[in-house]
């Protein structure tokens, strides 16, 4: 029972990072395709390739999802698994519901909603402190950093260029768009594909296939950057759309200021503080940011707010979801 639950949670994680893929895809190349920078198909297959780069170097986002979300000492391997299982499943569904509404949320906060959910559901305690400091503090900040530092780096640039005709400065940060959005997209494996290591080496170190001092197992790297790899490659138009024309219409400068800005918070968490943050609350900011300089009307703050319900609504749906799946699959299990 224990190997076949584990497999099944290999598998939806790898789904789950699929989801991921696709889901976050716009926050890599959004900018870039709507100011016309890269053609959609060159800039999924940059993003995709930079995705699988990024998830291969680090793992320090992956052990605090696998370490300091819940406490499964005290819990059997089976009830382990259930609850890693369901956390899994309530993330997954409120992905695809996100993808098929076309808004922006975080896999991020799905992924530690369900968590959070399906442990309490479990009866297990959580790492209160540690999700304070590692995840709900950064959570907050990121986006906050973002829309800042855009807004501020967006008006250095405008009075720095003042004098340069806008054609010339178009042009010129068009072709900057490139690194700026291959620079977002290994941020971005460095985030989010590390998530699914993190859930999938939890249930190894559950079983007792993987250990602690071990670190994530190769393997699991590389499937998790190749699931999210491919789920980028996919595309996620919808989602593309929102982030890259309904919010603001943005022009070549403003889209590279936002996807450096976005960049820059994602290596910080990752490499410094260790800290599982949101890519698409991130750069989602720093487009509101950098798009606030033109004026502050120019934002269509109608969207932002439809785009804010749904980030609220995320972390406590998915932790709804997963409680309900732990609930409904622990008594098949003698939980």
């Amino acid at each position: 029972m224990e190997v076949a639950l584990v497999v099944v949670i290999v598998v939806v994680a790898l789904g789950f990072a699929y989801t991921n893929g696709f889901l976050d895809a716009a926050n890599s190349i959004a900018t870039s395709v709507s100011t016309r920078a890269l053609t959609p198909r060159i800039a999924v297959t940059m993003a995709a390739g930079m995705n699988f780069v990024g998830a291969l170097l680090g793992t320090e986002v992956a052990e605090t999802i696998a370490t300091s979300i819940v406490d499964l000492d005290g819990a059997t391997a089976l009830q382990s698994l259930v609850v890693v299982l369901s956390a899994l499943l309530g993330a997954v569904v409120w992905n695809l519901y996100a993808w098929w509404s076309g808004m922006p949320t975080s896999s991020t906060h799905s992924l530690i909603g369900g968590l959070l959910g399906a442990g309490l559901a479990g009866g297990m305690a959580v790492y209160g402190a540690e999700v304070v400091d590692k995840v709900v503090l950064p959570m907050l900040l990121s986006p906050a950093v973002g829309f800042v530092g855009a807004f501020g780096l967006m008006l250095a640039l405008m009075w720095l260029l003042r004098n340069v005709a806008p054609a010339r400065v178009n042009r010129r940060f068009r072709l900057a768009q490139t690194a700026s959005a291959a620079a977002m997209a290994l941020g971005h494996g460095l985030q989010s594909a590390q998530k699914t290591m993190g859930v999938i080496w939890l249930a190894l170190i559950t079983v007792g296939a993987a250990t602690t001092s071990g670190g994530v197992p190769l393997w699991v790297k590389i499937s998790a950057a190749t699931a999210m790899g491919i789920g980028t490659y996919a595309g996620g138009w919808r989602i593309m759309r929102t982030l890259g024309q309904r919010i603001i219409d943005l022009d070549p400068a403003r889209g590279f200021v936002a996807e450096s800005v976005s960049a820059v918070v994602l290596y910080a968490n990752a490499i410094v503080l260790y800290a599982p943050v949101s890519s698409t609350h991130t750069i989602t900011s720093a487009i509101m940011g950098a798009g606030a300089t033109r004026r502050w009307t120019a934002v269509r703050w109608g969207v932002v707010r439809t785009i804010a319900i749904y980030w609220l609504l995320t972390a406590p749906v998915a932790a709804l979801l997963a409680a309900a799946a732990t609930l409904a699959l622990l008594p098949l299990v003698g939980g």
